[in-house]
């Protein structure tokens, strides 16, 4: 994995859950723009509380800056063009914007 930085706008709400092993993680979806008018996905994790907790503050639209390991993948859009895409597991969120 990479460690990586990440600034972007979420895409939709936060959403907790629980593992198997009965521990909550956050997941969530941000938008980041690659300088070229093209916004990649990120799809975030995180196993941390306070991580957790501050991305649940947060709604559909808002920006945020979250550091962590990042795994770049690939998928295929509707009309089969492939599109990068990468997974983050967050370790910190740097800055917020609440609404």
């Amino acid at each position: 994995m990479i460690d990586g930085l990440v600034t972007g706008k979420l895409h939709g709400k936060p959403v907790e859950r629980t593992g198997q092993n009965g521990r909550p993680y956050v997941i969530a979806k941000v938008l980041a723009p690659n300088g070229e008018g093209e916004a990649h996905i990120v799809n975030v994790i995180t196993f941390i509380d306070g991580v957790g907790d501050s991305l649940l503050k947060l709604d559909d639209g808002d920006v945020l800056t979250l550091t962590g390991s990042l795994l770049p993948k690939v998928w295929t859009d509707r009309e089969g063009v492939a599109r990068a895409s990468l997974d983050m597991v967050a370790q910190k969120i740097l800055s917020v914007q609440l609404r």
